[in-house]
């Protein structure tokens, strides 16, 4: 490892240590050393430009147009990404900011785009995660008559989806509806409670910012990032990529993958 990674490394591990309150804000990145690529599509399944079976783009399957049309398309391809996820477990990046929320005096908190639950299953307190992109987490009936919710057991699902291959679209029990789970479709608007947790949070001030694995291709991910900047707080990139929306604004962008950086970043400290 060459110095100058060597010292970006430690700087980052004494800003971590030095830090009263963090925001992680985490994309496709740090999962990718958990087995699930960074392509494009919500969570992602398609690499380039081909279309589905349905001769359509995937962004219009899992879009809300579409939803409201042929809710079975959107499942399909929902069920799709959900059984990719299930198969990953979190990695060394996950568990350190879980284990950096759980085990010190800090104040962590979690922004991410990602749908995949690997921060949850490393263990963070949800009370300290932002899932900006919904998750898999409820069910709620589409009907806007009716006001069912109820928590969804997914691998339950996913299991009875793979011995009967039959994709039986969750109903509502209460009207019979179809039922859906908060994952942000595209052509929708982002959840209101997810974004005032994050503008409260925001406004109590961070220390330290890092920013890992995204590309940071919305304002509500690289604003947050630009202001502590302009003010003067830390922030920090980890990401392969040289040049993103905020690579040149930041105090410190190391180079290397989620897990590469923190097996590293891990070293310096003592949970």
């Amino acid at each position: 490892m060459e110095n100058t990674t060597k010292n970006l490394i430690k700087d980052i591990s004494k800003e971590i240590q030095n830090a009263r309150r963090i925001l992680f804000i985490t994309g496709a990145g740090i999962s990718a050393d958990s087995g699930l690529p960074t392509y494009r599509g919500i969570a992602g399944l398609y690499n380039n430009d081909k279309l589905t079976e349905e001769n359509l783009r995937i962004e219009d399957c899992l879009s809300y147009e579409i939803f409201a049309k042929k809710p079975e398309i959107t499942w399909k391809y929902l069920i799709q990404i959900a059984d990719n996820c299930s198969k990953a477990k979190p990695n060394i990046a996950h568990k350190f900011i879980a284990d950096l929320q759980k085990n010190t005096q800090k104040e962590v908190f979690v922004l991410t785009q990602n749908i995949d639950n690997l921060h949850r299953l490393a263990g963070i307190d949800e009370n300290h995660l932002i899932e900006i992109h919904g998750n898999f987490q409820k069910l709620h009936c589409c009907n806007p008559t009716c006001n069912w919710q109820n928590n969804f057991d997914l691998y339950a699902y996913l299991d009875n989806f793979h011995n009967t291959k039959v994709l039986d679209l969750p109903k509502c029990p209460k009207c019979c509806g179809i039922a859906r789970v908060p994952v942000v479709l595209y052509g929708e608007m982002l959840p209101e409670n997810a974004l005032n947790k994050l503008v409260n949070e925001l406004n109590s001030g961070f220390d330290l910012i890092i920013v890992i694995g995204t590309s940071c291709s919305f304002p509500y991910i690289y604003q947050p990032v630009m202001q502590a900047a302009r003010n003067n707080i830390p922030t920090v990139e980890i990401n392969p990529e040289q040049n993103t929306t905020i690579s040149s604004v930041v105090k410190y962008h190391l180079q290397l993958g989620a897990q590469a950086a923190f097996e590293e970043i891990n070293k310096n400290f003592a949970f």
